[in-house]
């Protein structure tokens, strides 16, 4: 008999080996296994999992169709909640949500829950099966500006609900974030973001590439001019922060937005493709998220020694921690309780090294995290000849700036209601990274959600 108290193992490429390509990691379970692990679930009857869901999916009804391999009733289950089950499958936190409230989890491990919403969707793609939308037409447009979660979340439930949905995104590919912010040995594009992506599209949904909201057109001209009756704003946050210390402007030093896109969007790690980018040898990042570490894994499969850089302790690392065990399996040399003081620069002008301090921890700051001070006289050179920045981002103003009567707040993030993404301007909705600044992929489709159950109640009552 299977032993309920641990989690059916989850097959993944060996760390050597993966370490030198860009093949997703985690291999996923098959019928068997994923049947096993669905069988640990309690079949609670006020399951808690589901209240640690953004956005809100039937937990226990999932997984119990799983529990009786109708994996297509599973689908269904999961569809009427997320657009992007296989995304959320592979890149949602569950750890610190819905797996984090799972009463299985309080005297054994939690039952893995993100791995059979991954089954499930794989499953439902090699398989040819589609959500269903059944709605009739509203007879109303709405525009939703920005193809990443929040965006095709919030364009499928409108879809569903009868609206006639375009969404219009900056980039000559479809998927925001999902296609240039996260590698594909993480989320693989060409089979699992696209497939997510013609799902939504086959709800009635059309996008609309190459247009940049406040140049090539307005918020203004898309309601006074081309008729939508609402808008949504799910732009996102890619204005890169850096730190401020001499050498930032040499040659060699990136932000992870600009390393990661040119990567992942442009593939600049394909030979084949005429899209290079600056490999280095040594490479830092410096930064602690999801984000750096999927900089620094990428840097690692492209040859170099990499080296992350983080201020605080590993206890503090802000990343998720089964992305900071593949770092380490993979190689990646974890420089913490580390801050840089200087990048270097030598005579043409191209990183030569980086000098850093070492620091400790004291008392708590606003966060509530412990507050990183200097160890004195620690100084010391890190040998790197490529450093990219990992700090966060904020939303680009271009829209606030062009649009009328939007409010943003003084980190240029748009201001909206959170229960249903109502900004300053009427039939305007805001959410995701461009209200929130950088979250998580679930979060931001949770306020697609309630931002597209705002734009129907407003609608319905204009």
């Amino acid at each position: 008999m299977a032993d309920v108290l641990k989690r059916v193992p989850v097959r993944e490429q060996d760390a050597k080996v993966r370490a030198t390509n860009f093949e997703e990691v985690c291999l996923g379970y098959n019928m068997e296994e994923a049947v096993a692990e669905a069988e640990r679930c309690l079949k609670c009857k006020n399951p808690q999992c589901q209240k640690g869901c953004p956005v809100n999916i039937d937990i226990p009804g999932f997984i119990k169709e799983v529990q009786e391999k109708n994996i297509a009733g599973a689908y269904e289950v999961i569809s009427k909640y997320s657009a992007l089950p296989a995304v959320c499958g592979r890149v949602c936190p569950q750890e610190s949500q819905c797996e984090a409230k799972c009463i299985r989890g309080i005297k054994a491990e939690p039952v893995s829950i993100g791995k059979l919403e991954r089954f499930v969707a794989d499953w439902a793609r090699e398989n040819n099966i589609q959500p269903k939308v059944e709605a009739e037409s509203k007879g109303k447009k709405v525009a939703v500006i920005g193809s990443g979660p929040a965006g095709l979340t919030c364009a499928g439930d409108l879809a569903k609900m009868g609206y006639d949905v375009t969404i219009f995104e900056a980039l000559h590919e479809a998927g925001g974030v999902l296609v240039y912010g996260i590698p594909e040995f993480r989320l693989p594009k060409g089979t699992v973001v696209k497939s997510e992506i013609e799902n939504v599209k086959a709800l009635g949904v059309k996008i609309e590439t190459n247009v940049i909201i406040g140049k090539s057109t307005t918020i203004d001209q898309l309601m006074d001019e081309e008729g939508f009756d609402a808008v949504f704003i799910g732009s996102g946050a890619g204005l890169p922060k850096f730190m401020g210390i001499p050498g930032e402007n040499a040659n060699g030093v990136f932000s992870a937005n600009e390393f990661l896109t040119r990567n992942n969007l442009m593939k600049a790690f394909d030979e084949s493709y005429d899209t290079p980018i600056f490999r280095g040898k040594k490479v830092a990042v410096v930064g602690g998220g999801n984000v750096a570490m999927d900089a620094a894994r990428t840097a690692l499969r492209l040859g170099a020694t990499t080296y992350i850089v983080y201020r605080r302790s590993e206890e503090e690392l802000p990343a998720r921690v089964e992305e900071v065990h593949h770092a380490k399996e993979e190689g990646i040399i974890f420089k913490l309780l580390t801050n840089p003081t200087e990048i270097l620069v030598d005579e043409n002008g191209w990183v030569k090294g980086m000098t850093c301090v070492e620091m400790e921890l004291g008392e708590p700051d606003a966060s509530g995290r412990r507050r990183p001070v200097v160890k004195e006289g620690s100084e010391f050179e890190l040998d790197v000849d490529t450093v990219i920045m990992s700090l966060g981002t904020s939303p680009n103003p271009l829209i606030t700036s062009t649009t009328k009567g939007l409010e943003c707040n003084r980190h240029k993030c748009i201001v909206a209601d959170e229960a249903n993404g109502q900004t300053s301007r009427a039939g305007v909705f805001a959410g995701g990274d461009a209200v929130t600044g950088a979250a998580t992929v679930i979060l931001a489709m949770g306020a697609g959600r309630a931002a597209a159950k705002g734009i129907d109640e407003y609608l319905s009552n204009k």
